[in-house]
C-alpha cells in the first residue's frame, strides 16, 4: 500500500491526537445526551464537558471570561457571526487583499444589500500588510477592521499587534482571523488588542471538524446581533432571543461531540506547548523552504525565511498547472497537497498567481515529520524535471 504524507493541514488538521477520537468514541457511545436540554445525568455531564470546553479556550487566550468563548460551526461561521452582527447598514469596513472568502463574501453582501463601503489594503510581494496602510484606510465611519492573522496562501503573519493599536485609538472594532495560527502561533485577545477572534477548532486546536470558536471583548459583546435565533435550553418562555452570553449566539443544538473532541485537545494548549509547537513548524517549514528554493523551476510564493510566517508554503512550477501537479504528486508518490486559489482571490491576484489557476500549498502538521518533508521535497524534484511538452 502506498505510504500517505499528509501536507494539508491548513484545510484540516489531521491526525488528530489519539485522545481526541477517544474522547469522541465515548461521548458517541455512554453519554450521547445534548447540552443543556435535560436534567439527567448524562446532560449533566455533558454540561460539564462543554464549560470545560469553553474554560480551556479562554484560558488559551488569556481571558478573563469563559462565557465570551462561543462555540460555533466553523471559522466560516464565527467569521460570520461577528461580521453580520457588528456592520451596519451605512457602515465602512477596511480589510485586506489577503483575506479568505469567508470575509470576502460576507462583506460583499453587505455592500450589495446594506450600503456597506469597503476598503482593501493591499500587501507587499511576500503577502506583508503594513499597518501604516491600515491607518491611512480609515474613515470616520469606519466601524470595523477585519485582518486575517497568518495567511493561508503565503503563510505571512501580519502585525495584528500594531494595527489593533491603530484601530482601537480610532473607535472601531478589530476583528482576527486566526484560522491558521490559534494553537499553533502565541496569541492572546489583549495582546492583539482585538475585539473578536475568530478561529475554527479544526485546525491548529486539533480538534474534529465541525467545531468553530467566537471569543469576544468585554466592550463589544452588547454591540453584536446575533444572526441565528432559536432554542437555547434556557430563558424558554420568552419569543425572543436570551441576551445573556454565551446564549445569545448559540442558538439550536451545539455540536456536543465536536467540542468533547475539542476539549481533550484544548486541555494541552498552554503557552509553552504552543511555542513548541510553533518552533517545531518553523523548523519544517525552513526545510521545506530551502529544499524548493534549489528545484529547478520552482517559485515559491510569500515569505522565503521562517521570520513571521506560519509553515504554510505555497510554490509553482513551471510548465505546471497547480492542480496538474499536486494531482500528480497525489498519485504518484502519496504526497497530499492543495492546489487552487485557497478561497482567497484577490491574494493571488496580489501575488500574481490568479489567472494561473492559484499555487500549491503544502501545510505541514504537528506530527510531519523531516523525513516525510524531505520525501516530498525528492517528489517535487522529480516531478518538476519532467516537464510536459
Amino acid at each position: 500500500m502506498q505510504q500517505r504524507i499528509y501536507l494539508d493541514n491548513a484545510a484540516t488538521s489531521w491526525p488528530k491526537p489519539l485522545k481526541v477520537y477517544d474522547a469522541v468514541d465515548r461521548y458517541q457511545r455512554e453519554i450521547g445526551a445534548p447540552a443543556g436540554r435535560s436534567g439527567s445525568r448524562a446532560a449533566e455531564e455533558v454540561m460539564r464537558l462543554v464549560a470545560r470546553t469553553r474554560w480551556e479556550v479562554s484560558d488559551l487566550l488569556c481571558m478573563d471570561e469563559p462565557k465570551r468563548v462561543i462555540f460555533t460551526n466553523s471559522g466560516t461561521d464565527s467569521l460570520n457571526t461577528a461580521i453580520l452582527g457588528l456592520v451596519r447598514p451605512g457602515d465602512h469596513v477596511v480589510t485586506t487583499v489577503c483575506e479568505h472568502n469567508s470575509v470576502l463574501r460576507p462583506l460583499k453582501f453587505l455592500s450589495d444589500t446594506a450600503d456597506v463601503s469597503i476598503n482593501y489594503v493591499p500587501c507587499d510581494g511576500e503577502g506583508f500588510v503594513s499597518p501604516d496602510d491600515v491607518r491611512r484606510a480609515l474613515q470616520p465611519n469606519t466601524r470595523l477592521v477585519a485582518v486575517v492573522h497568518g495567511s493561508n496562501v503565503t503563510g505571512a503573519i501580519q502585525p495584528i499587534a500594531e494595527i489593533g493599536e491603530i484601530v482601537r485609538d480610532h473607535g472601531a472594532f478589530f476583528l482576527v482571523d486566526a484560522a491558521q495560527t490559534l494553537g499553533e502561533v502565541p496569541l492572546t485577545l489583549a495582546g492583539c488588542q482585538a475585539d473578536v477572534i475568530a478561529a475554527p477548532g479544526h485546525k491548529g486546536l486539533l480538534g474534529p471538524l465541525g467545531t468553530g470558536v467566537l471569543c469576544l471583548s468585554d466592550r463589544v459583546g452588547g454591540e453584536m446581533r446575533p444572526f441565528r435565533y432559536g432554542g437555547t435550553g434556557t430563558s424558554s418562555e420568552n419569543d425572543t432571543q436570551p441576551n445573556e452570553l454565551p446564549h445569545k449566539f448559540e442558538a439550536g443544538n451545539l455540536n456536543v461531540p465536536g467540542l468533547v473532541g475539542l476539549a481533550a485537545s484544548v486541555v494541552d494548549f498552554h503557552e509553552l506547548r504552543v511555542r513548541k509547537l510553533q518552533e517545531h513548524h518553523q523548523l519544517l517549514a525552513s526545510r521545506l523552504l530551502n529544499g524548493l528554493d534549489a528545484i529547478q523551476g520552482v517559485t515559491i510564493h510569500g515569505p522565503h525565511t521562517t521570520k513571521s510566517r506560519t509553515s504554510v508554503v505555497s510554490f509553482t512550477v513551471k510548465g505546471y498547472d497547480p492542480q496538474e501537479f499536486a494531482t500528480m504528486l497525489d498519485m504518484s508518490t502519496g504526497v497530499e497537497s492543495r492546489a487552487g486559489l485557497h478561497c482567497a482571490p484577490r491574494m493571488h491576484a496580489a501575488l500574481g498567481t490568479l489567472s494561473g489557476g492559484g499555487t500549491i500549498r503544502l501545510s505541514p502538521g504537528w506530527s510531519t515529520t523531516a523525513e516525510e518533508i524531505d520525501f516530498a521535497l525528492v517528489a517535487i524534484a522529480q516531478a518538476a524535471a519532467h516537464v510536459p511538452s
